[in-house]
């Protein structure tokens, strides 16, 4: 197929043009109310015109459906549907779509940009609505499993939009308290919450934080968890005292690896693993955390909708000089940082399996293990066979 550079347009009078070079034919929209862009990229070869249609723009409650009903209008059909969220605030849709008589895109540009002004209003409506309604509190959601009266908040460590994170007791034993703020509540926030604390309660595994308990009863909104007295795996990482040798990183996958294969077997989908939710106790065991935005598959094996942190979202593109958009693009055109070289050979080719574009082509956590323990067995042995060579001389 023919490829063209082409250029952003804007769509609103007064606002910068910004130049994006990529193939024909695709359309990609960035919408950032109430900026909004398209632009042309390529789209699959087929009988059928497929066309890919990217969204960028403010997350908020409904959107997927909003947005899909803006596709509908103009008798676009929808193919595949996939979300991404950021803790930032932001949303990346992406559909795959039929029911454009046409490859080209010129009349597709007009009637998405007709179908946005005409949602625009009502849209804005509906956002004024529901930010005027009370907080999405019910009666069934107020519940206990703790005495708080045996709680005794500390030191805050962390701080979320919604959230704060103490060092605390609870009946003489260290925990990690983390406190809903109720001054920023919204239903978003919220639902992660009590998803939270849903997913904790379903979860017993060495390498999964144990959960303590809960307090949903207002004005206290409290998760308790066993105390990680190491912090974050992010932190240990980027700690320029810790020097890692091959057994210790091998140590540490195993133990993430163990825990979310246990999670995928009660089938639990985590959906924002990355290393600032994997957690170190004293004794250095990795232990998963974080399970706010954690779901359990539907009964198809298929999840609603994909979220979590873009650029720790299979296969993942660690780049600090990209924007989450970019690197969500980025990834989607088959951009992977480079390995070190003087990385283990066989790790080397493990991360390389896992970074497949096809999921179904990336191992299963289950085989990741295996691998990992072969892996282990063999430095093992090469260690074993230095010493023997060593005391021999």
């Amino acid at each position: 197929m023919l490829m063209r550079q082409l250029t952003l347009m804007h769509m609103k009078k007064g606002l910068p043009l910004v130049k994006l070079f990529l193939p024909e034919s695709r359309i990609i929209m960035y919408q950032n109310a109430p900026k909004h862009y398209i632009l042309p990229v390529r789209s699959v070869p087929s009988y059928t015109h497929i066309h890919e249609i990217i969204l960028s723009t403010t997350d908020k409650p409904k959107l997927l459906s909003q947005l899909s009903a803006l596709l509908s209008d103009i008798g676009l059909n929808i193919r595949e549907a996939h979300v991404f969220s950021t803790v930032d605030g932001y949303s990346l849709d992406v559909f795959v779509v039929d029911g454009w008589a046409s490859e080209d895109t010129d009349g597709l540009h007009k009637a998405l940009e007709a179908s946005i002004t005409r949602k625009e209003g009502s849209w804005s409506d509906s956002d004024s609505a529901s930010s005027e309604r009370s907080l999405p509190f019910q009666v069934q959601d107020f519940e206990s499993d703790i005495d708080t009266r045996l709680l005794k908040v500390v030191k805050k460590v962390a701080s979320g939009s919604s959230w704060d994170t103490f060092l605390g007791t609870y009946a003489g034993m260290d925990v990690a308290v983390k406190i809903l703020n109720p001054d920023n509540l919204n239903e978003s926030s919220w639902n992660e919450f009590k998803q939270e604390i849903c997913m904790l309660r379903e979860v017993d595994h060495p390498n999964i934080v144990r959960f303590v308990g809960s307090c949903t009863k207002p004005p206290e909104f409290y998760i308790l968890t066993e105390c990680m007295s190491r912090g974050s795996l992010f932190d240990f990482l980027h700690n320029k005292h810790n020097i890692l040798d091959l057994p210790a990183v091998l140590k540490f996958a195993l133990d993430v690896c163990r825990g979310m294969s246990y999670l995928h077997q009660k089938g639990i989908v985590h959906r924002d693993l990355k290393s600032a939710n994997l957690l170190l106790d004293k004794d250095h065991v990795v232990k998963v955390a974080d399970f706010g935005l954690a779901r359990f598959q539907d009964q198809v094996g298929a999840m609603t909708a994909e979220t979590g942190t873009y650029r720790w979202m299979a296969p993942e593109i660690p780049y600090t000089s990209m924007t989450p958009v970019q690197a969500a693009v980025g990834v989607r055109k088959g951009l992977r940082p480079q390995l070190p070289e003087n990385a283990h050979p066989r790790l080397v080719n493990l991360v390389q399996r896992c970074w497949e574009p096809i999921p179904s082509d990336r191992p299963s956590f289950s085989d990741i293990i295996a691998e990992l323990e072969d892996i282990k067995a063999e430095a093992q042995g090469a260690s074993g066979e230095s010493s023997q060579k060593t005391k021999g001389r």
